[in-house]
């Protein structure tokens, strides 16, 4: 679906206004208290410390390196996943770097929480509008593709961060190094709080048992949550049975499984927490509304 100029429009006007939240975040928190983060950002920041150039010029050069990588290395198309904010983000953060607005020095405790509060925010606006920042994420996905395939591109940036953060343990001190896992665990929780919601988690229940139809009808009549049902076979005993599946809330997982536990004690379930639901149904999210 091609998108239309008020989507365009909309979707800069995010970008915008990710990129001025990321960068007040570095220039006014971060770095005028000699934290440091994961990614890019740490590492240009540890690069100014080390080699005296200034950490929004390594930022620059590292982002273009990503940027002409991500396109002789993953092509063209997502190559142009990156360039917007491979090319913009770097000159608003030299521009909020020369304004130079201090929003919190000196406190350590603070200065790490609001920098994870508002770089994620920031982060998880981008990316929710299908843009991305090309960081290490990029590098990773680079890595795995042509050079470590058989390990996971989030095993390979959980690498990545850890080598830059145990980096700033050497450059600063130690203490630096354990601020620096405190801000990479709010901006996570704060991007995904964006990306998915501050809703309550669902529940993605699976359950096998000779008592189907009564499960089924609690779950349709009690519960007024949708079953989905499939025909599985198991290997071992050779018999067919059907699998219910459901996607629920905690409260609602408690529910059933306390009824299925005196119906048929012997069933067979699981849950796989999930972190948001599109679609229609009760507590739901809609496709339109999230696109807005």
């Amino acid at each position: 679906m091609k998108k239309t100029v008020k989507d365009i429009v909309i979707d800069y006007l995010f970008i915008f206004i990710g990129c001025v939240l990321m960068a007040f975040a570095i220039t006014s928190i971060l770095k005028p208290n000699n934290l440091v983060t994961g990614g890019i950002t740490g590492i240009s920041i540890i690069a100014d410390r080390v080699i005296h150039i200034k950490y929004t010029y390594v930022y620059y050069v590292l982002s273009l390196v990503v940027l002409v990588s991500s396109f002789i290395f993953l092509g063209k198309k997502d190559g142009m996943k990156i360039i917007v904010l491979s090319v913009c983000f770097p000159v608003i953060l030299m521009i909020l770097e020369e304004i130079n607005i201090m929003f919190i020095e000196n406190d350590l405790i603070l200065a790490s929480i609001y920098y994870g509060v508002i770089s994620g925010v920031g982060c998880g606006v981008v990316l929710k509008r299908g843009f991305s920042f090309g960081g290490t994420d990029t590098i990773a996905k680079i890595l795995h593709k042509r050079i470590l395939p058989f390990v996971s591109m989030s095993q390979i940036l959980l690498v990545m961060d850890t080598m830059v953060i145990a980096t700033s343990a050497i450059v600063y001190d130690m203490n630096i190094a354990l601020y620096a896992i405190v801000t990479q665990f709010i901006f996570v929780k704060a991007m995904d709080a964006v990306l998915f919601g501050l809703k309550a988690k669902k529940i993605k229940l699976e359950i096998i048992s000779k008592e189907y139809e009564e499960i089924i009808g609690y779950i349709l009549n009690k519960i007024h949550r949708g079953v989905s049902t499939y025909d599985i076979k198991g290997a071992y005993t050779d018999e067919s049975r059907i699998k219910i599946i459901c996607i629920c809330s905690p409260r609602d997982v408690i529910m059933i499984k306390n009824f299925i536990a005196k119906v048929d004690p012997h069933a067979f379930l699981y849950g796989v927490s999930i972190n948001s639901v599109w679609g229609e149904g009760a507590d739901f999210e809609s496709l339109l509304e999230d696109n807005m």
